[in-house]
């Protein structure tokens, strides 16, 4: 048996966290959204054990379990079976470290491959629950599209599809640490916060400018000064066409939203010219 599943990378249109919970975790408040840049994720049965493939552009250090190898056998303990001998390819395009979501999308990406293969009637809700036990971003990454997150990311509404538009991503070449953002966050007086209300709203109305005008990310509030690229990376963006930009997740990729393909194309080039990991995306509407 064999099946494969895309696994598109995330943004977050809106990121705002609400503070420390008594379980260590944060409590975050965000819109988020499927894009187009994807990996590939293929699952086949067979082989000894569980073997995760993934070519020479990632590699996982020999003695660490894989989150798809956690993945997978919280999936079948579910199903209270063993896991039987698979073999997982891994065509790695999301860069990693990146603030897009790539590992919880790949995850997700095989949680949905196992189901079809393994319990085709296994409702969209206890296959969310599952990811839950491997990422906080996992659940959103299952089920894809638009939607506002809650808790730690667990807690999702749907909400309509960000309008048709063209989404330039551009990564420097460096990560940022996100324990020490949300060390960070802690101690954080914040002069912006998100308007997620008006951004929900926008988005109901379908008012491809009402959302862009509120893109906000309050990690970059508190952003150390050694990531100030990242901001260098936001006015080429505007620069150029965008109608608003803003940081992913943790960083450090920024995405920009533009109207025009010709305008966004015209932008990933120029970004190009210095980071090497600029792609042109699309919004993806829900995946399951």
């Amino acid at each position: 048996m064999r099946t494969q599943e895309l696994a598109p990378a995330k943004i977050n249109l809106a990121l705002d966290i609400l503070g420390r919970r008594a379980d260590g975790y944060h409590e975050l408040r965000m819109v988020m959204q499927t894009v187009s840049l994807c990996d590939v994720i293929t699952v086949e049965e067979g082989g000894t054990g569980f073997t995760l493939l993934t070519g020479e552009a990632f590699s996982l250090p020999a003695d660490k379990v894989s989150m798809e190898q956690r993945a997978a056998e919280a999936f079948f303990a579910a199903l209270g079976v063993p896991v039987p001998p698979l073999t997982v390819r891994l065509e790695k395009n999301i860069p990693a470290f990146a603030g897009l979501g790539g590992g919880s999308a790949d995850v997700a990406a095989l949680l949905r491959c196992l189901r079809r293969l393994y319990a085709a009637g296994m409702p969209d809700e206890a296959l969310r629950a599952i990811g839950l036990t491997v990422g906080s971003d996992v659940p959103f990454c299952v089920s894809g599209g638009t939607s506002l997150a809650e808790g730690r990311g667990e807690r999702l509404t749907d909400l309509p599809p960000l309008p048709v538009c063209q989404i330039v991503l551009c990564k420097p070449d460096f990560g940022i640490s996100t324990p020490e953002l949300f060390v960070l966050a802690d101690g954080a007086v914040l002069s912006k916060r998100p308007d997620i209300a008006g951004l929900t709203a926008a988005l109901q109305g379908g008012e491809r400018t009402g959302v862009t005008d509120r893109l906000c990310n309050v990690f970059e509030e508190f952003l150390p000064e050694r990531y100030q690229e990242v901001f260098r990376i936001k006015e080429i963006l505007l620069a150029h066409g965008a109608l608003n930009a803003a940081m992913s997740g943790s960083g450090p990729t920024v995405y920009g939203i533009f109207e025009s393909a010709a305008e966004a194309q015209r932008a990933a080039e120029v970004l190009k010219k210095s980071y090497q990991q600029t792609y042109v995306a699309k919004p993806v509407k829900k995946l399951v």
